[in-house]
């Protein structure tokens, strides 16, 4: 696997090496291991969970492959994933191409749980990957509450947003997986719905219906920078921490002080102003910047327009345009910027649901 250097200051320099590892091995449980009752049911689970657009993290040093943690912000939206399951006699059957971040889960839960059985998993992604929605984390999120549906509902859905945060990965060209980022914003409003923050270790810290009468679109900007490996690890783990020891605190401030509030208002302006302050700050502008001055553009170009929320989703390129405005006047007036909408949807402030007998 690769190595590379992570730097968080003049005197900061590391060396991190990425060890890919056969899905089942270096299973965190977290203390949670007991003799759980167990009631297998019979028949299908299906779980379906809402995508997410994460704003920010609130403090990139605080985070890293195989350490969850550093805080963040980001609400649901109606972009899908789901899993099926079914309880069988022995092993893992997967229908999905990326079996493997499924199949790690998977003995991640037998091992907590006790579970000696096999599951039949069939999967569905939204097909949005290396955007900003969170392909990964709405899966896994989805897929572990199948599980502990299958299984009799053992675990809490807090218990198994950490179980899942400590075990994040991403697959490997060769079918084994490597730890990736997880700031725990994703699965938390994919679970609850609506605009969440987290804080670090992946605690749920606030979390609130947003926008619920708005429409949401999802704009993607012609870029031809990665938004996934070795760039995103070079932008997180570098110029990312190094704003934010600068900015973390400012970021902290305006959540508490100023978006809190504003979601408590039903505020959607205020909610748009503090957001578009925070793009400017830490690892955001960094997040920002990693795809050049355009997304700024863009954005700058799209508030001009009047539209009340404007944000990039996590390292992009999307980028989350929220208004009252129907789906042909936003086209109108984006169609002279030279862009166009990806995906037109609301916020979820409802969270996944779990359907089995």
């Amino acid at each position: 696997m690769v190595k590379m250097m992570i730097r968080g200051g003049d005197l900061d320099l590391v060396e991190y090496e990425f060890s890919a590892f056969s899905p089942g091995e270096n299973l965190q449980t977290l203390g949670f291991e007991r003799a759980y009752p167990l009631t297998p049911v019979k028949g299908k689970v299906s779980a379906q969970a809402p995508a997410r657009i994460h704003l920010t993290v609130l403090d990139m040093n605080r985070f890293a492959p195989g350490h969850p943690g550093g805080g963040g912000v980001g609400f649901a939206v109606e972009v899908y994933c789901r899993a099926d399951v079914e309880c069988i006699p022995s092993g893992i059957e997967i229908d999905y191409e990326r079996s493997a971040i499924l199949r790690h889960f998977a003995e991640v839960f037998r091992k907590v749980t006790g579970y000696r059985g096999g599951f039949r998993i069939t999967a569905v992604d939204h097909k949005l990957k290396h955007v900003g929605l969170g392909s990964t984390s709405t899966m896994l999120i989805a897929f572990a509450h199948a599980l502990n549906r299958a299984v009799g509902s053992p675990l809490t859905p807090d218990q198994l947003r950490f179980l899942l945060g400590n075990n994040f990965v991403e697959e490997t060209a060769d079918g084994r997986v490597a730890f990736g980022f997880e700031t725990g914003v994703g699965p938390y409003v994919s679970t609850y719905g609506g605009m969440g923050i987290t804080g670090d270790r992946l605690t749920g810290v606030y979390h609130h219906p947003f926008a619920a009468d708005k429409n949401v679109y999802i704009i993607i900007p012609p870029t031809e920078i990665s938004s996934a490996g070795e760039r995103e690890f070079d932008l997180l783990m570098n110029r990312a921490r190094n704003l934010d020891y600068k900015d973390r605190d400012l970021k902290a401030y305006l959540i508490m002080m100023d978006l809190i509030p504003a979601l408590e208002r039903d505020d959607l302006t205020a909610v748009g102003d503090v957001i578009w302050e925070i793009e400017f700050r830490g690892s955001k502008r960094a997040e920002v910047e990693h795809h050049g001055f355009r997304i700024y553009h863009y954005m700058n170009l799209l508030r001009e327009q009047g539209f009340e929320f404007v944000g990039m989703s996590s390292v992009g390129p999307a980028i989350a345009l929220i208004t009252k405005h129907s789906r042909a006047e936003v086209q109108r007036i984006i169609a002279p910027l030279g862009l166009e909408i990806a995906v037109a949807t609301k916020v979820d402030n409802t969270g996944l649901w779990v359907h089995g007998p």
